[in-house]
């Protein structure tokens, strides 16, 4: 190859081998491109401007990111409309959920779906404490001709459940039980 009077065994950067039957050159790419493989196809742009199909711009068509470090544009996973690296989504289509840069048709095990932020969200599933000691024993007014006693034990709620989460179980439960009766002493 020539250039300026000189023989070249390659085409120094941000030109190209131009031959022709009579004489071969290198030719200069063209403004955007640094590296160029002929007149009309870049393999690598300048810093700011991203390679697709050859050609080098300033933005990516939509479905594609502009991945900066390698200066081209970077296909989307399925669904993801704007892409940080082909693995990782920002932004999902309007009928998809978004988690952990992924899109989702409907939100995976242990998430649920937020409608209005169209995000997978963690679930969460009620906690209660551990069960108070029993109370006591309280005679309950029956209309019956019997009397029933009854004693009852609750579960503090530590944390209630979202909107698909667990429910708490029961969180008091009561019981029978027996009043002892003291006899008072008889006179004799």
């Amino acid at each position: 190859m020539r250039q300026r009077s000189a023989c070249l065994s390659s085409c120094p950067r941000g030109h190209y081998g131009k031959r022709s039957p009579h004489i071969s050159i290198c030719a200069r790419c063209k403004e955007d491109c640094a590296f160029c493989f002929s007149e009309n196809f870049c393999t690598r742009c300048h810093p700011g401007n991203f390679l697709f199909r050859g050609k080098c711009g300033n933005s990516c068509p939509k479905g594609l990111t502009a991945n900066t470090a390698l200066r081209e544009c970077t296909e989307c996973p399925v669904g993801c409309e704007v892409c940080v690296t082909r693995d990782v989504c920002v932004r999902c289509r309007a009928d998809l959920y978004f988690l952990h840069g992924r899109c989702h048709l409907t939100c995976p095990s242990g998430s649920e779906p937020d409608a209005q932020l169209m995000q997978c969200i963690p679930q969460v599933h009620s906690e209660v404490g551990e069960w108070t000691e029993w109370g006591p024993c309280i005679r309950k007014r029956s209309m019956r001709a019997y009397r029933r006693e009854e004693e009852t034990r609750t579960q503090q709620v530590l944390q209630s459940q979202s909107v698909y989460g667990d429910r708490c179980p029961r969180v008091s439960e009561i019981r029978k039980c027996v009043i002892n009766k003291r006899h008072s002493p008889s006179g004799s």
